[in-house]
């Protein structure tokens, strides 16, 4: 059987109250396309009824796997779903559907066709909703840290939705290190050292309150993060 043409990789923690609602999105969109489509859920360590709920709904959606993970950390989920996937390209998307399931069609042949393609909150023409300024200041100033120290031409790495074609997954999610937030900055920079084109699309993007970000506590992490893949880079690590 040939492979999917896209996966669509949802890691999930904790997410009882959301998944439902976006699996019913995610059908929507799966039944409206020309193309093949395969979805995962990668749940890890939930405490919750996830792992049930996403297991039950591949009776309503039958090109849904689920995948259990012991440990938690969305960057040990994403790169677990992205490995495990069989898509020509394959998208993972944030479980709260910040960015509305039918962008990713903008992500995808024909409009483009690029190894690496990130959704972008700042790139001209994006529009973000009912963002707190304080969340909007706090990702500005993180951002600066993030193009000073190992990305200096994307001016948005942490938006939860991004596209990889194929043919470069087991490169880069073979090197990648990182396992809690800081994983996507980590493989778009590796990406970068392979010399592949990145696009930032832009999107709408409208904020969700029950993030699970905390920014006293996150923000902190991601900086420390932020020295150990430009320290790995200096050391040779992603070669």
């Amino acid at each position: 059987m040939a492979n999917p043409f896209l996966s669509i990789i949802i890691p999930a923690h904790n997410e009882e109250k959301r998944l439902p609602e976006t699996l019913t999105q995610v059908g929507r969109f799966c039944n409206s396309q020309p193309f093949t489509i395969e979805v995962l859920v990668i749940e890890n360590a939930s405490n919750d009824k996830t792992l049930p709920i996403a297991q039950n709904f591949s009776a309503q959606l039958p090109s849904l796997r689920t995948i259990h993970q012991d440990q938690p950390g969305k960057g040990l989920a994403v790169k677990t779903g992205m490995l495990a996937a069989t898509g020509d390209y394959r998208f993972f998307a944030d479980a709260d559907l910040s960015m509305p399931i039918d962008e990713i069609s903008r992500f995808l042949p024909p409009a483009i066709n690029v190894p690496v393609a990130i959704a972008s909150r700042e790139a001209p023409g994006a529009i973000r909703y009912n963002e707190p300024l304080h969340r909007h200041i706090t990702g500005r100033v993180f951002n600066t840290f993030i193009r000073s120290l190992v990305l200096p031409g994307l001016h948005d790495t942490q938006c939860g939705f991004k596209m990889f074609r194929a043919d470069v997954i087991t490169d880069l999610f073979g090197h990648q290190t990182l396992l809690g937030w800081s994983f996507d900055v980590e493989l778009l920079y590796i990406a970068s050292l392979r010399g592949l084109p990145i696009l930032e699309v832009p999107i709408p993007w409208y904020f969700n309150p029950e993030s699970k970000i905390n920014v006293a506590r996150d923000s902190w992490r991601m900086f420390r993060d932020l020295l150990i893949i430009r320290r790995n880079g200096q050391l040779g690590k992603y070669e």
